[in-house]
């Protein structure tokens, strides 16, 4: 029986100054000693503009365009992945950017299971982290290649979701925390724009396709509001660009028109400040955190089973066959308990 919070044992208050309020101070340092890890896959067709908002997210120059720039550059024939690692640096904090990119992805003549390699790709991390987990001599900080956020870049139709969208999108959300994004937004227009999100959230609501932020009965009002207010915002409309014009004697990013200009940090124009402040200064840690206490653990719990599973098929059939060991079995039953009451 869980134990409420009335039950919990009263709150003691030294007399004096004891000292381990510091404890956060310590822990930062270690944190910052250590570095941060955050890695991203970008899943859409080429020419939506994926390197070119990475880029813009962290303004640096990060990822090339893998897009067909001459006509005798052969075309892909399958969907493949491009990982790239990064360390950058903002006020003394390290962040270890792993970006995957996916060029081929939706650009056949036929798309049947071109989704294939990036969910296997994402579930390949999953269990290398688990091998690392259960092997005898354990890294003392195991290198984390699992995929904390998907990007899934939309192209802006202005009409509704793609038949593959739809399907890779209930793909992808069942393994990995996806964030859409409509890509190049300013092809539409205000108002076609609101549309085409209104029908979008439609589509999601008529799939039963999970977009992230998810709902979590631990967060608190304030983290309920802020979820809140991003939900009603995805998909992000959004523009991207590097290259820096002048407005109004700024110099801002953008991408100059012959009707005007588009700063790309203008909230009228589009909602990348929206999407940014929400990977960055927001939902980081969480993307970090719900990647490992939910996808990683729905993984790691049915890996683990089917490996108990395995086992005791192999001792009916072969007596002398040694069972798995006792912490194992513990530890499968623990994952067992821990998806029931998950509800998976």
């Amino acid at each position: 029986m869980a134990t409420t919070h009335s039950q919990l044992t009263p709150s003691v208050f030294p007399k004096s100054h004891v000292g381990f309020d510091s404890i956060t101070t310590q822990i930062e340092k270690k944190l910052l000693k250590r570095g941060f890890q955050f890695n991203v896959i970008c899943v859409g067709q080429t020419g939506l503009g994926k390197s070119t908002l990475i880029n813009t997210i962290f303004a640096s120059h990060l990822v090339e365009s893998k897009g067909r720039l001459v006509p005798n550059e052969p075309v892909r024939s399958t969907t493949e992945i491009h990982p790239v690692t990064h360390i950058i640096e903002e006020n003394g904090v390290r962040l270890r950017l792993n970006i995957v990119d996916t060029p081929g992805y939706g650009d056949l003549v036929n798309n049947d299971r071109c989704w294939d390699p990036i969910v296997k790709y994402i579930k390949d991390q999953h269990s290398a982290y688990l091998r690392k987990e259960l092997t005898a001599q354990r890294e003392r900080y195991i290198q984390d290649t699992r995929i904390h956020c998907c990007l899934y870049f939309i192209t802006p139709t202005g009409h509704s979701l793609k038949p593959i969208d739809i399907v890779v999108l209930k793909k992808l959300s069942e393994t990995v925390n996806v964030v859409p994004v409509i890509a190049k937004a300013d092809s539409l227009t205000l108002e076609e724009r609101q549309l085409f999100k209104d029908r979008i959230k439609e589509e999601f609501a008529f799939h039963n396709i999970r977009m992230y932020p998810y709902e979590n009965e631990e967060y608190d009002s304030e983290e309920a509001a802020l979820n809140s207010q991003i939900n009603s915002i995805i998909p992000f409309a959004v523009v991207g660009s590097e290259r820096n014009i002048n407005v109004a004697g700024k110099t801002v990013r953008g991408r100059q028109n012959r009707w005007g200009t588009i700063n790309v940090e203008d909230e009228k124009h589009c909602e990348f400040v929206y999407l940014r402040d929400f990977l960055t200064r927001t939902h980081l840690q969480d993307l970090i955190e719900t990647t490992s206490q939910i996808h990683y653990e729905s993984f790691r719990a049915k890996q683990l089973l089917a490996l108990k599973e395995s086992s005791s098929a192999a001792g009916h059939g072969n007596s002398g066959s040694r069972p798995i060991s006792p912490s194992a079995d513990r530890e499968i039953s623990r994952q067992s308990q821990r998806m029931t009451m998950n509800g998976y």
